[in-house]
């Protein structure tokens, strides 16, 4: 799978650890940065051209992370196209996909450690979009939403 990833100062961490892994598992990678530690980085500087990936479909599935997740996840939500959630468990990170057809995941490296973000990002690649009837239909109202910006 092609998977893109960004984060800040407040995930850079995380995001080299988790990089490393997905690679180790056979996914290609794409990094949009941070490439280094930058304390007075800005979140919006690598997770927007990350969402219009993910919107473009440059990648199959996108994951940002920031100090909290929250910054990351209302960046990437300003993106048409993109349906981001902030996870913190592993029944969000499946049910997002199957229900929402989430594309992105936000998470918070000064809150969520590494064996959980792990289990995380493992749990939604591995996801499907059930596409049932009931999900299409609440889809698309909020394509519509969209519309109107």
């Amino acid at each position: 799978m092609r998977i893109g990833i960004a984060t800040d100062h407040g995930g850079f961490l995380l995001k080299e650890k988790l990089v490393k892994t997905m690679q180790e598992s056979g996914n290609e990678v794409v990094d949009f940065g941070a490439f280094t530690l930058v304390p007075d980085d800005d979140y919006p500087d690598f997770v927007i051209p990350l969402a219009r990936a993910v919107a473009h479909r440059d990648v199959e599935r996108g994951l940002a992370i920031c100090g909290s997740g929250v910054g990351a996840c209302v960046a990437a939500n300003k993106v048409k196209g993109v349906r981001a959630g902030l996870i913190h468990d592993i029944y969000s990170a499946h049910q997002g996909v199957e229900d929402d057809d989430m594309n992105m995941i936000c998470l918070g490296g000064r809150v969520t450690d590494y064996n959980l973000a792990l289990d995380i990002v493992q749990t939604f690649l591995s996801a499907n979009f059930r596409g049932e009837e009931r999900f299409r239909r609440r889809l698309a109202k909020v394509e519509e939403l969209e519309k109107g910006r």
